[in-house]
């Protein structure tokens, strides 16, 4: 059994007891953002990761290092690593939320989306295979956009645990109907294995919707908190 640990909280503000957190490179990329929500949602990735990491290893989340270094050009926004540890983890926020899944020793990876979003038919043709397109075509039109988003999470969420993101062709994954336990039905790339290849839809909060996967073969046992600082 994969357990994996997924943490949500709001955007944080911008106080002293958070900011002290980042280190120098995260500090700059802290302030490189315009939008102060956008600010406020990277330091709250951090802290989440820092606070769980230190949980889970021991220590002060203040003596929490982490490798973000990309392996496509070396700068330091890739997904953020534990030296020495084989502790995954994977950030990802949307909307009023910011979550984090850990676990150890497999590749995972986390994305949520706020449920307002709109998906026109463009979205859908583009991101979903044949299958999946034909089984939201069935669909009222009023229940389209939700069941577009299941796929869409579960897609970014496998894509994140390979570290390849949208590398991989959205069309080349075909998933379990959006209304049944999640599971890749089947993969084109190379990538993904459905055989090595795991998921959870989350309950995430209200307005969002959630999946984390992990590239493993045994089952996903996944908790869900909400983190009170």
């Amino acid at each position: 059994m994969t357990q994996i640990l997924v943490r949500w909280s709001e955007p944080l503000p911008a106080q002293e007891r958070f900011l002290r957190l980042l280190d120098e490179l995260e500090r700059v990329r802290y302030g490189s953002y315009r939008q102060e929500l956008d600010r406020r949602r990277f330091l709250t990735g951090r802290v989440l990761a820092k606070t769980l990491t230190a949980a889970r290893l021991g220590g002060s989340p203040e003596s929490v290092v982490f490798d973000a270094t990309c392996a496509d050009c070396g700068k330091p926004h890739g997904r953020p690593t534990v030296p020495g540890s084989d502790l995954t983890l994977s950030i990802s926020h949307s909307g009023n939320l910011v979550g984090v899944a850990a676990t150890d020793g497999v590749p995972v990876g986390l994305d949520v989306e706020t449920s307002s979003r709109k998906a026109d038919r463009s979205l859908i043709e583009y991101a979903l295979s044949p299958a999946e397109q034909a089984a939201v075509a069935e669909l009222p039109e009023a229940d389209r956009p939700a069941a577009f988003f299941v796929y869409w999470t579960r897609k970014e969420a496998v894509m994140k645990a390979t570290g390849k993101g949208l590398k991989i062709p959205l069309q080349s994954i075909t998933f379990s109907a959006h209304d049944a336990p999640a599971a890749l039905v089947s993969s084109t790339d190379p990538a993904l294995d459905p055989a090595r290849t795991r998921l959870a839809d989350l309950k995430a909060a209200e307005g969002h919707r959630a999946a984390v996967a992990a590239l493993t073969t045994s089952e996903l046992e996944v908790t869900e908190e909400h983190w009170l600082p």
